[in-house]
């Protein structure tokens, strides 16, 4: 895959990746792979239907996720799942800042002070929306994790260029109320691997450093089955941009889609392809039942070079 006139090929070891203030990701505890606990502080989830809305239940999921080995805690606000009503921002806002300023407190008090949070986890924030960026950066978050690829926002590209987070850069075909109607690929890896192209050019030439970006190439996000398992099959092809690549694939639709299991029942199925796909490169993984995720990861990163 050519880039700026360089050929650019998966290396064995990871590349780079930097957050805030250019400080380099942590390593990680399973041989450099990681684990992002998902903390839907919302009323609509598709996965716990609203069981951690509140601030006080949301804090108390956080906790658990990072006492399981979650390395990153990913706040999300709004629901993103096909077919969500959107919120506004001041609602996003006002239903994460809380959760994440806890967690920001935890995090550096000393554990006597009750700080239960000390190095780990990273606190990431799911949002599209530039204004919710804005005010979770300015409170402290280290990653902003963005569905839309700052096009629904230009301002987003503003936000993160100036604060300089880490960011991912996700795919995704049209907006969750509609982008499961009719997605349409010609070739969807090809599409894919153009858009992130076209998308780290435009974040470098705004002033975020390469070396902030993660990509996730958006499974089941304007994409119907074969479409997401197109994208897994040439996962390798997405390191050929140098950057690390997050999966999402947890609990997905395409499980019952491919298997025929109910909501509640494709916990199994996550566990194996997140760890056919650790095998294979990938190095962040987005679930959300942590404790289940680390012992699939465990046993992928022992059993490398076996």
């Amino acid at each position: 895959m050519l880039r700026n006139g360089q050929k650019y090929e998966h290396r064995a070891s990871a590349p780079v990746w930097r957050l805030r203030e250019g400080r380099v990701c942590p390593p990680s505890r399973l041989g450099g792979l990681y684990v992002w606990g998902i903390v839907n502080i919302t009323p609509d989830s598709f996965y716990d239907g609203g069981s951690h809305s509140t601030p006080e239940s949301a804090l108390e999921h956080a906790r658990l996720l990072h006492g399981q080995g979650a390395d990153v805690l990913d706040l999300g606000g709004a629901s993103s799942r096909p077919g969500a009503e959107d919120v506004s921002a001041e609602e996003e806002i006002r239903r994460v800042l809380p959760v994440l300023s806890s967690l920001l407190r935890e995090r550096e008090a000393p554990p006597d002070a009750g700080g239960t949070c000390q190095g780990f986890p990273l606190i990431s924030v799911d949002t599209w929306r530039a204004a919710v960026a804005r005010a979770v950066l300015e409170a402290g978050a280290d990653i902003i994790n963005d569905i839309s690829a700052f096009a629904w926002e230009p301002d987003m590209l503003e936000a993160v260029a100036a604060h300089r987070p880490g960011y991912v850069l996700m795919h995704c075909q049209g907006r969750p109320g509609t982008m499961q109607d009719a997605p349409a690929y010609a070739n969807v890896t090809d599409e894919v691997l153009a858009f992130f192209e076209e998308r780290m050019d435009a974040l470098v030439r705004a002033g975020l450093p390469e070396e902030h970006i993660l990509l996730d190439p958006g499974i089941g996000f304007g994409k119907r089955l074969e479409h997401n398992l197109a994208l897994l099959r040439g996962m390798e092809r997405l390191f050929s941009l140098g950057r690390p690549v997050l999966l999402g694939i947890s609990q997905k639709s395409m499980f019952g889609d491919l298997l025929g299991l109910d909501r509640t029942e494709r916990g199994e199925a996550t566990d194996i392809v997140t760890a056919l796909m650790a095998a294979r490169g990938v190095a962040h993984h987005r679930v959300h039942d942590v404790a289940s995720a680390v012992q699939a990861l465990r046993l992928t990163d022992a059993c490398r070079g076996v």
